[in-house]
């Protein structure tokens, strides 16, 4: 496995792996414990096929990429995953949201969630 990455498995059979870029897992650590579990629990719902409450595709960055959307204690958190790759769910980005008007994605976010995707479509192949 590629150093830059950590991987987290289901215990569910019939569900994919939740792999993680590490810079990801570990804004993602910053998150209230609360919202960790809320995001985990989205995740595995996710990887076991299903397409739960609070995600939507991610917009401008192409299909198979979508976004967790999770308001928790006045404050909102987002969580980037892929599925382009068919054994796994890969997490690609974790950030807390801090802009009060409006509900799209900063562009400096967009950006860094674009450079990792190719980054790790590179590191795949």
């Amino acid at each position: 496995m590629v150093a830059n990455f950590a991987t987290i498995t289901s215990m569910t059979q019939n569900t994919r792996p939740i792999n993680w870029i590490k810079a990801a897992r570990k804004d993602f650590e910053d998150f209230p414990p609360g919202a960790r579990d809320a995001v985990l629990d989205i995740l595995t719902a996710a990887a076991d096929g299903g397409f739960p409450a609070h995600v939507k595709p991610m917009k401008g960055i192409g299909s198979g990429v979508y976004e967790i959307a999770l308001p928790y204690r006045g404050d909102a958190y987002r969580t980037i995953y892929t599925v382009h790759f068919r054994e796994a769910l890969w997490v690609i980005h974790a950030f807390q949201k801090k802009s009060k008007t409006g509900i799209k994605t900063p562009q400096a976010e967009v950006d860094l969630i674009r450079k990792r995707l190719v980054r790790l479509k590179e590191e795949l192949r």
